[in-house]
């Protein structure tokens, strides 16, 4: 559906809401399929599905979808269960919670970015003697520059 090649029509089959550049919606937003965004929506956004805002669209709402590709501005905290894409002109305000995550050269972004590992943990710190090889060793080039 976000293929840089493809152009999203309302014609396809899978996008079941558009809120085209003239619209502004106020309120909570809930929708079972693909939504695409080109307006303003302020409160909330949750799709089951996929959504695409674009590039001239101005979001001020909490973001939850399945997958999304965010061309606008967005001001408001993005859950993605998996993959979200981030393009060059996207200004986004708010912290970002994706499985897989793609920002594109030029975006803007303020806020942190969470990426669930699943089971993987944190390795455990180096044994006590690797700690003191790695001083004595910056010790000698400590004297080295004197």
């Amino acid at each position: 559906m976000f293929s840089k090649n493809k152009t999203i029509t309302p014609s396809n089959k899978t996008i079941e809401t558009i809120i085209g550049p003239s619209v502004k919606v106020e309120g909570d937003f809930k929708g079972e399929g693909d939504l695409v965004i080109e307006g303003i929506l302020i409160g909330t956004l949750q799709t089951k599905n996929n959504l695409k805002i674009g590039q001239n669209a101005l979001i001020e709402a909490s973001i939850s979808a399945n997958n999304a590709f965010i061309s606008g501005k967005v001001k408001g905290n993005i859950v993605v269960k998996g993959k979200l894409e981030i393009s060059g002109t996207a200004i986004i305000l708010g912290n970002i919670k994706a499985q897989v995550i793609s920002i594109a050269s030029g975006a803007l972004l303020k806020g942190n970015i969470d990426m669930p590992v699943g089971n993987i943990t944190a390795e455990k710190p180096a044994p006590e003697e690797k700690h003191e090889h790695l001083s004595t060793r910056s010790g000698v080039n400590k004297e080295k520059d004197k």
